[in-house]
């Protein structure tokens, strides 16, 4: 069905697709290649949410030499206005005669219509080729869109033992400088950043994305604090008045009302969740939360009984643990992840389609949380690096 030629600019579109990661938020990212008589006409990727579509910029590049050719594209093109027109309506215009699509929308509501829509206007569309590829790259805006709720990686970092810190508290730095640029590379890539209060408390993290060389947007940042114990003015970065905007308290319903009017009072924004069975906020529930607020990707940081409760609540996707490689050797000090845990093995969580790294000394695992038999889609998320 897919010869040679096609995998190789399938390719090309897919690795166009890429540079979009971390700039197109809620959206897929999407490359796209115009062919004409054997010679690429026009390149495209969807760059920046709210700006046209990666078919839109192909067919641009491409101009009059869009006539009769093949285009490549690693998504279903889209046939519905948004904040841009249908991209279907302008490879119609272009009179591109054949559409190689790398997979179909995910959308429940789209169902393929984009495609059935080119073939009524005459244009042949086939579909499949490198799909799980395409697949792949985009889990985070597949499960959002099907599911509305983000896609969770769990980011640790801890010695050999699987501490984070020495009994006195101290854990700068158990991991070297190019494993910290790797986790600035995923916050750029993800929509939000969740720790806890503790988190907050002791580190007053900035919980922003620096790379040099790299015009970053940093993730909205969430702390999860039950009855709102923090004190928004601490003096703490995430309350300051340069933070403030893009910083989010998760809280329990039953937070006391006064506090939460000091808040709001001070310009904070609060999501208010049930309780969950440990008395502390919902995180099911708060990710349900964070789907309405159109947030598809989640990091979560720590600290360590945030870490546990969101893998004993199953709502991890993927792993990333680093490694330092450092031995504390001491019972006092502070695990990388607290909580109750499964009572029996085959209850544990693990880990597949495992990739490990090297950053000099340090090493990375990063994997698919798989719970028992669950048949989710298992295809790791490919890190922007």
């Amino acid at each position: 069905m897919f010869n040679d030629a096609d995998y190789k600019y399938m390719n090309l579109a897919l690795d166009l697709a890429e540079q979009g990661r971390g700039f197109t938020k809620t959206n897929p990212l999407v490359g796209a290649v115009c062919v004409k008589n054997g010679k690429i006409t026009g390149r495209g990727y969807h760059q920046m949410y709210g700006q046209a579509h990666a078919e839109v910029n192909a067919l641009d590049d491409a101009g009059e030499n869009a006539k009769e050719a093949t285009l490549y594209v690693t998504l279903e093109p889209c046939n519905h206005s948004g904040k841009t027109p249908p991209c279907t309506e302008k490879i119609i215009k272009s009179g591109i005669k054949k559409v190689v699509v790398a997979m179909d929308d995910p959308n429940p509501g789209v169902n393929g219509g984009g495609n059935d829509y080119l073939r009524e206007n005459g244009i042949d569309v086939v579909s499949g080729l490198l799909e799980e590829k395409a697949r792949a790259i985009n889990l985070p805006f597949i499960k959002y869109i099907t599911k509305n709720i983000p896609y969770t990686v769990l980011k640790l970092a801890m010695t050999l033992d699987g501490k984070t810190a020495t009994r006195t508290g101290d854990s700068k730095w158990i991991t070297n400088e190019k494993s910290r640029h790797w986790v600035h590379c995923l916050r750029h890539q993800s929509d939000a950043i969740l720790v806890g209060r503790k988190t907050a408390e002791t580190d007053n993290p900035s919980l922003t994305s620096r790379i040099p060389g790299v015009n970053t947007s940093d993730p909205l940042r969430i702390i999860t604090d039950s009855y709102l114990n923090l004190d928004p003015d601490s003096g703490l970065k995430i309350f300051s008045e340069d933070m403030k905007d893009n910083t989010i308290i998760a809280c329990c319903e039953k937070a006391d009302p006064k506090i939460v009017k000091k808040f709001e009072d001070r310009g904070i924004k609060l999501i208010q969740v049930p309780q969950g069975p440990d008395s502390r906020v919902d995180l099911a529930e708060l990710l349900k939360e964070l789907g309405k607020n159109k947030i598809s990707s989640l990091m979560v940081e720590g600290g360590s009984m945030i870490a546990g409760s969101f893998l004993n609540c199953h709502l991890i996707d993927q792993i990333a643990f680093f490694y330092g490689a450092k031995i504390i050797g001491c019972t006092d000090s502070y695990n990388a992840v607290n909580g109750r845990g499964p009572e029996k093995l085959k209850d544990c969580i693990n880990v597949v389609n495992r990739k490990i790294s090297e950053f000099d000394n340090d090493i990375l695992v990063e994997g698919r949380a798989k719970i028992n038999n669950d048949k989710t889609d298992e295809l790791l998320w490919p890190v922007f690096y």
